[in-house]
């Protein structure tokens, strides 16, 4: 990995795909009455709770204007505060900003997704050596793994993110979830998130129980997965028409460019690997999984986070 693919910006680590002014815009966003906030840290997944929120106010139905998603669900840091503005209602916003870097607003709700360090790490070294924008096509496990617990990496260090929302878990406008739970228990949860976006959401999934079953089958990480890469596959070629730009706000199309040059390298590769629970065990040495437990330790001192995972296979 070539030293310069990183730079700080207000104190956050980034790729430099992420342009300035894009995170600047989203530093300074001031969140709207209703605003929706789908934030965790990398791979730990705010793209699945996107995927969730999106079936929810969308009834399981893929609308016909085609690049819908990312209008109505936009990555704040890469797509710009414009793109949180002037965005298809309703929707939400994407963030991987840790709390006290998040625009926050009592008017806001945030959904934050959690994830063991492990798995977490796993899939985010197959993010990393995938895209070419991370220039590590030629890095192993290993390195990435150092990198990892220093720090490094898109959006910095693991647990100071993790902790930083941790302490939100049961702020009113926060919903805390995990990844794990989502797993085991996916219908459930559609209806716990669908709750929390708005009643009105949760009443009509639990009085229809067609609607229901078709939000849950087109939520699964599976479904999510695919959608995730045939989107990217779409964004990197497609060239929006007048019918697909129809009403919407000029500053759009210019934080499109910016996820577009994103994903346009990755369009011949799977922009995401489904990475379940327990894909560690596949990539973790014996003498990984202590250096781990030691960084864990060190990090979580006189923190009940790791709580979290009772009952989730991992080194203890």
């Amino acid at each position: 990995m070539a030293a310069n693919v990183y730079r700080v910006i207000d104190g956050v680590n980034l790729v430099k795909v992420f342009s300035e002014e894009a995170v600047r815009s989203a530093f300074r966003y001031k969140p709207r009455h209703g605003d929706i906030f789908s934030a965790s840290y990398p791979k730990c997944d705010s793209d699945w709770l996107q995927h969730i929120v999106y079936n929810i106010l969308t009834a399981g139905v893929s609308p016909e204007r085609k690049l819908d998603f990312r209008f109505r669900m936009p990555f704040l840091e890469l797509q710009g505060a414009d793109a949180a503005t002037h965005g298809l209602k309703p929707g939400a916003l994407k963030t991987h900003l840790p709390f006290h870097k998040v625009p926050f607003s009592e008017d806001a709700k945030y959904i934050y997704s959690a994830r063991n360090p492990y798995d977490c790490c796993v899939a985010f070294y197959h993010h990393t050596a995938t895209l070419p924008v991370y220039e590590f096509g030629d890095g192993n496990f290993d390195q990435f793994l150092e990198l990892f617990l220093r720090g490094q990496v898109d959006f910095g260090d693991y647990f100071d993110h993790l902790l930083s929302w941790y302490e939100h878990r049961d702020d009113s406008n926060v919903l805390f979830l995990t990844f794990e739970a989502l797993e085991k228990n996916l219908r459930f949860y559609v209806l716990k998130i669908a709750d929390f976006v708005g009643a009105t959401y949760g009443e009509k999934l639990r009085k229809d129980a067609g609607l229901l079953d078709r939000v849950v089958s087109v939520s699964d990480l599976e479904s999510m997965t695919k959608s995730v890469n045939a989107r990217a596959r779409e964004l990197a070629e497609y060239v929006p028409s007048d019918r697909d730009l129809e009403g919407l706000h000029p500053s759009l199309l210019k934080g499109l460019n910016s996820t577009k040059r994103f994903v346009k390298k990755a369009a011949s590769e799977e922009l995401l690997r489904m990475t379940a629970t327990g894909d560690w065990k596949n990539h973790f040495t014996a003498e990984q999984v202590v250096r781990m437990k030691e960084w864990i330790a060190e990090k979580t001192d006189n923190s009940s986070v790791m709580q979290l995972w009772d009952g989730v296979d991992l080194p203890r």
